[in-house]
């Protein structure tokens, strides 16, 4: 059996480009999954630490060197925009495997709010980022709405049809109150905006 090498040799190219292919998307899924990594390490330390957290944090908790973070996101703010785009997919994403794996439908609405929560704290420091470029925020904040409401309104509309909460709120409302609560909260160690959310949903409940 002749190596891989020795088949790019010869004048056949057609075996050699489908080798390159098939070597080339193992690389490109490694690639995806490393920036994934990277990505979720990024959001846990905004998250904590807020988006001026040193990059060295954010490459200790993803295992790697700072020159790694660098090479793939050049700038603070491609990291911060790369980390919100993330987090709005894996909150779109969360939505309907919360709603088939709790235990009820406001359950499911809980815990999706807590994980909007902590992408809230990482929404407000973009925008102190992106100050001086307000057409990408607003770019940003629209990709944020399209992805999200959607996803937030199907979770209140099976809470209202199991009965265990009032349907009169709609998802923007619902959002658009969460966020001001979280206004703010990653500067002031005194104030949880995740348990005052919390109250917030537990409210929408009916009575037993």
């Amino acid at each position: 059996m002749k190596s891989s090498g020795e088949g790019s040799g010869e004048g056949g190219g057609g075996s050699g480009g489908e080798g390159a292919g098939r070597a080339a998307r193992p690389r490109r899924a490694d690639a995806r999954r490393n920036q994934q990594t990277l990505l979720d390490a990024a959001a846990k330390v905004f998250v904590a630490s807020g988006v001026e957290a040193p990059v060295r944090d954010i490459a200790a908790q993803a295992g790697v060197g700072t020159a790694t973070i660098y090479r793939h996101f050049p700038t603070r703010a491609d990291l911060i925009i790369a980390v919100y785009r993330h987090q709005v997919e894996a909150c779109a994403e969360a939505g309907p495997a919360l709603l088939a794996s709790s235990p009820s439908p406001h359950a499911a609405l809980a815990r999706w709010i807590d994980l909007f929560v902590d992408f809230l704290v990482t929404k407000h420091g973009l925008a102190a980022v992106l100050q001086s470029d307000n057409a990408g925020f607003e770019t940003l904040h629209a990709y944020f709405l399209d992805r999200l409401v959607p996803v937030c309104t199907d979770l209140l509309a099976a809470a209202g049809a199991s009965g265990e909460i009032h349907s009169d709120l709609s998802a923007y409302e619902l959002m658009r109150g969460v966020g001001n609560l979280c206004v703010g909260a990653e500067t002031d160690p005194r104030y949880d905006a995740r348990r005052v959310v919390a109250h917030l949903v537990a409210g929408l409940r009916r009575p037993e």
